[in-house]
């Protein structure tokens, strides 16, 4: 997986009703993070793709009221986890036959990393359940504190580390040489 981004800047709002400077400023400042966890919850890069274009339609049609940039975050946080959910349930996904038994639709095609390392990582976190997946994402990913995890997701800080605990269980188990150790 890609090294984790730094936390984004504040971003700057430009006077005035909120449109589409607006929005782009918050694509351009979040659009690194929306992605990662799209392509991590439905790990695929079409579907990627998708669900980051619904993440950003949906906040530059809502226009969410938000008192600041952790706000902000957490929203799009929310907003990218409900969505890849859909669509990683979706009915069009689970009855799709490709028409050439043989060939794979490239959108459609597992995403693959820069490295070997980056890869395994992937996979290994693909085969965690979402609630595993999500805290672990969430914490070393996006840099979130356990708190602001146990918030977002409507948890108890205990649940988070619970998870992340069993999480990095789960990882460790999978990918065979520790690559979470404490």
């Amino acid at each position: 997986m890609p090294a984790p981004a730094t936390q984004p800047a504040a971003v700057p709002v430009p006077p005035g009703p909120p449109g589409l400077a607006d929005t782009r400023a918050v694509v351009a400042c979040y659009q690194d993070m929306v992605y990662r966890i799209a392509i991590t919850h439905t790990g695929c890069r079409g579907d990627a793709d998708d669900v980051f274009q619904d993440v950003f339609l949906a906040y530059h049609r809502r226009q969410p009221q938000c008192r600041d940039d952790e706000h902000r975050k957490a929203w799009l946080i929310a907003t990218t986890l409900n969505i890849a959910r859909r669509t990683a349930t979706s009915s069009w996904r689970t009855r799709v036959v490709p028409l050439n038994p043989g060939t794979v639709d490239p959108g459609l095609a597992p995403f693959s990393f820069r490295t070997d390392l980056q890869d395994a990582v992937a996979r290994a976190m693909q085969t965690l359940g979402e609630d595993h997946r999500t805290v672990l994402h969430l914490f070393y990913f996006d840099d979130l504190p356990v708190a602001a995890i146990a918030d977002l997701l409507g948890l108890t800080e205990g649940a988070v580390k619970m998870r992340l605990s069993r999480g990095r269980a789960l990882m460790r188990t999978h990918l065979h040489e520790g690559l979470f150790d404490d």
